[in-house]
This record gives C-alpha cells, sequence and structure tokens, in this order.
C-alpha cells in the first residue's frame, strides 16, 4: 500500500516543477536553456503580441540571426486572443498560456527529437507507454520507421494524417505560405473512457476529451513556394511545442486547466472574493474562468511592460482588465479585486518568473489605476446601456444604432467589445460598421481641431508660435565669423 501510495505521489507534479524539469532534461542533451522572450515582439512587425514558442526565434530558423547555440530550450510566455469570445465559456480556451520548447538550427533531426520526447514523457515523468499514441504526417515513412523500430511503438498505436483532398490541408503537415514548412508528428495521451465521448469509434483525431495532444514535433525539412511544391531544405530544424498546462492537466489527472494547481489558486481566490462556489451555477462558472484567465494574461503583460492604451497590444490589456472588472461585478465582487488576484498570480508563478516578483508593486500600481477608472464610468454607462436596451425591447429591434454604440465608449469610456458582450447575452447586437463610421467622423474633427490659424486666417507656423520675447540679430554685417548661443531648434520647415 505505501508503495503504491508512493508511486501516485510521484506522478502528481506541479506546473512549476513540470516547466523545470522539461528544461533540465533538455539542458541534459546539450541545449542551451534561455530565459522567456517578452511578450512584445522584437523586430516583428508581423506579430502584435508573442502567440508561440518558436516566434521570438524565428531570425535564427530563418537565418537572419546566428543561434547563441544550435541547440535552444525555453519555456515562452504566449499570448493569444483570436479565441477570446470563448474563454470563459469553455474550459478549454484560454489567453494566455505557456509553451515548451526544443529547438535545432541545423543540428540534430528526428531521430533524436522522437527519441527524447519519448524518454522525458515515459521515463522522466512516468507515463504510461500503452496510454501514449504517436501521430505522424500521412507520407512520412521515415518518422513512421523511427516509432516502430528504434523507439518499440507498435505499429497500429500510431495515427497517419493526410492531407484533405478538396483543401489541401493537413494538421499534421506544419505550413504558413511560402518558407520553410515541413511534417509533424505528434503526442496523444489517452486519458481514459471518463473523459470520451462514448463512441464505440472513440480514437486519435476524435473532438472529445479523451485523447490529449501533449507533445509536437514539427520537422521543418523543406522550403515550400507556396502553390504545393517542395524542396528539400540543406539545414533541417526542430521545432517541438508542447502546452505547459495541457501537460499540468495530464500529469494531476484534472478535468481541465482552470482544475491545474497554479490557475486552481486563482480560481478559488475568485470564489473567495466572491462567495460564490466552482460548478455550482453554469453563468457564475463563466465569470469564474474568465477572470482567472484574464488577470494571468494581464500580470503578464504588465511585467513585460505594456500599459492599458485604446490602441495596439495596450487596448488588449485594457480590455482583458475591463472584461475581468465587469465579471466580477456580475459575481458581486467589490471594486478593487484585480490587484488581490494579480498577487496570487504572482505567488503562483513567480518560480518561473521572478521578475514578476522584482515588479510586484508596479504591476499593481497600474492595475489598480485601470480598475479605479473603469470603476468610474462603468456605471453611469451600464444606467445608459440598459435605457438603450429598454428603447430597443419597445421598438422592437434588435441592433443597437452605431451613433450610440460611440455615444458609450466617448462618453462613458464603454470599449465596442464590452458593449457587444452585454448585448450578445440578451441576443442583440451591434452596428459596428456605424460604430466605426461614427469614430471616423471624430478623427477627422480632432484633426482639423488641430490645425489652428492665425488671424489673417492662414495656419500658424511653428515660428509664430515662439515666445515673442526670444529675439535675434544679424550681425552679418559686421562678422565674418561669430559665435552665438541657440534657445530654440526646430525641424519643421
Amino acid at each position: 500500500r505505501n508503495m503504491l501510495e508512493e508511486e501516485v505521489v510521484k506522478k502528481f507534479y506541479g506546473e512549476n516543477e513540470l516547466r523545470r524539469m522539461y528544461l533540465e532534461f533538455f539542458e541534459s542533451k546539450g541545449h542551451l536553456k534561455m530565459n522567456s522572450f517578452s511578450l512584445v515582439p522584437h523586430n516583428d512587425n508581423s506579430l502584435l503580441l508573442i502567440n508561440a514558442g518558436m516566434a521570438p526565434l524565428k531570425p535564427y530558423f530563418t537565418g537572419q540571426e546566428i543561434p547563441p547555440r544550435r541547440r535552444v530550450t525555453t519555456c515562452q510566455k504566449c499570448i493569444r486572443t483570436g479565441d477570446i469570445e470563448n474563454v470563459g465559456k469553455t474550459a478549454r480556451h484560454l489567453t494566455f498560456f505557456e509553451m515548451l520548447g526544443n529547438f535545432s538550427f541545423g543540428d540534430y533531426f528526428k531521430h533524436e527529437a522522437i527519441a527524447w520526447s519519448w524518454e522525458f514523457l515515459t521515463k522522466v515523468l512516468g507515463l504510461e507507454e500503452d496510454r501514449l499514441y504517436p501521430s505522424i504526417y500521412g507520407e512520412d515513412d521515415e518518422a513512421f520507421d523511427i516509432w516502430t523500430k528504434e523507439v518499440g511503438v507498435p505499429a497500429e498505436r500510431i495515427t497517419r494524417f493526410y492531407r484533405d483532398p478538396e483543401t489541401g490541408e493537413c494538421d499534421n503537415f506544419w505550413e504558413h505560405g511560402a518558407g520553410p514548412c515541413g511534417p509533424c508528428s505528434e503526442i496523444y495521451y489517452d486519458r481514459g473512457e471518463k473523459y470520451g465521448c462514448g463512441k464505440p469509434d472513440c480514437k486519435v483525431g476524435c473532438d472529445c476529451d479523451r485523447f490529449m495532444e501533449v507533445w509536437n514535433n514539427v520537422f521543418t525539412q523543406f522550403e515550400g513556394d507556396g502553390k504545393g511544391g517542395y524542396t528539400e531544405l540543406s539545414q533541417k530544424n526542430i521545432d517541438t511545442g508542447m502546452g505547459l498546462e495541457r501537460l499540468a492537466v495530464v500529469m494531476q489527472d484534472v478535468d481541465s486547466v482552470f482544475d491545474i494547481d497554479t490557475m486552481k489558486a486563482i480560481r478559488d481566490k475568485v470564489c473567495e472574493l466572491s462567495g460564490k462556489s466552482y460548478q455550482k451555477d453554469a453563468l457564475d462558472d463563466v465569470s469564474i474562468r474568465l477572470i482567472t484567465d484574464h488577470i494571468r494574461s494581464a500580470t503578464f503583460m504588465i511585467s513585460d511592460g505594456i500599459l492599458p492604451s485604446n490602441s495596439g497590444r495596450g487596448y488588449v490589456l485594457r480590455r482583458l482588465l475591463r472584461r475581468a472588472c465587469r465579471h466580477g461585478r456580475l459575481l458581486g465582487i467589490a471594486p478593487g479585486f484585480l490587484t488581490e488576484l494579480a498577487q496570487t498570480v504572482i505567488d503562483g508563478s513567480k518560480d518561473g518568473y521572478p521578475e514578476l516578483e522584482e515588479k510586484q508593486e508596479f504591476i499593481k500600481k497600474v492595475i489598480r489605476k485601470e480598475e479605479e477608472q473603469f470603476d468610474k464610468t462603468i456605471d453611469q454607462g451600464l444606467g445608459i446601456l440598459t435605457e438603450m436596451k429598454e428603447n430597443m425591447v419597445k421598438e422592437g429591434i434588435k441592433t443597437l444604432s452605431g451613433s450610440d454604440a460611440f455615444k458609450l465608449y466617448d462618453t462613458y469610456g464603454f470599449p465596442i467589445d464590452l458593449t457587444k458582450e452585454i448585448l450578445e447575452e440578451e441576443g442583440m447586437d451591434v452596428d459596428e460598421e456605424g460604430f466605426k463610421a461614427a469614430m471616423e467622423v471624430q478623427r477627422e474633427q480632432a484633426r482639423k481641431m488641430r490645425k489652428t490659424t492665425n488671424y489673417m486666417g492662414a495656419d500658424v507656423t511653428v515660428y509664430e508660435s515662439i515666445d515673442p520675447s526670444i529675439t535675434s540679430k544679424f550681425v552679418g554685417y559686421d562678422h565674418l565669423e561669430y559665435e552665438s548661443k541657440i534657445t530654440v531648434l526646430t525641424t519643421e520647415e
């Protein structure tokens, strides 16, 4: 009994422990462990925020920069907001997540990548071999041979994924337009029938939660022309990605990412502050999950120097904080709660990200200010929106006009997304095109107002704005050279 209990205890690993184990394992395989890059992309205008583990390493893959070592391992902070509308509504979607990765820039390839992925999962973490199911790109016989002949996985447990005959797309072939690309080999873990759909043909590739992808080896071996033509690359690369939260779900045998240790701590704090219990009320659960996710994202974004604003990544941050504020109100939490939750995030993740603790006062100050600012306007805005909804019901219309949506935004600080979200809960929507048109009218008026004219009706120049007491005297009649002090400098002509 004691031996059995000891074995069970060994298999429960916290998120911080898993991160450390992964990085140390690949360090033992000659990889350079690098700290997570900032969420703010460096010299990459294609991304607003880092959204994948390999994204900051693109210059090494393309050859633009020489990597510090040809073998690298990281745990990268990532944010994706494409599915933000589903965050909270499901137990799967997150905006912030961590991506474990081991990378090879022209060094090792399929043999080592496959062997090490299997070794880490089975020997280091102790996962049962008969519950692990590799997948390969349909035509990648090389990967199939490595799995069967070198690793020893029975052929019947390997799934081949082929291209869709109509679209030509395949989940197991990584490519984005023209450029480096290649086949993938994933590893799925069978979590058991209790997570399944109950169908007799449930297997790898099913949409249910039974078979969870825990590892993805990407073999970058081709140069694609974007039209279906591929040539072999002279320098082949490895890009491995594994979601840390997903791995924690498997190792802790919990229902979802919101149940793993670090996220459960935040979730429990939300419940404590609201006096609500998780999984007692479906609507409450949406708010609890949304706040849990959004405060993680906001805390990490601010630690990387992102501040709330009305554009770009600053708007993403503001939107996350304001959504969390509103859902806090729906749960009946008193205003000012987000700073307390941020501390829970910091306490749970400082092991892997010590900068969170170093910047904790700054992080909480930014959150506190944004929350106070939103609280000043939200009550008025909610009151006006309630009136607008009542009028819409009386008039039998389902779409809020763009001008009304803009009034809420311009006067009460209500982002269009928040207005849209509140209305959707009542089966209504917003005239977004009308909102954009009203926004453009305001911008044009602002541009015109900035254009000041003088009493002659001409535009005021920078020279006419200089303090009249500042004068200059021409001395060229008496001197060919002269030293003088510059008191005003402008780049305008």
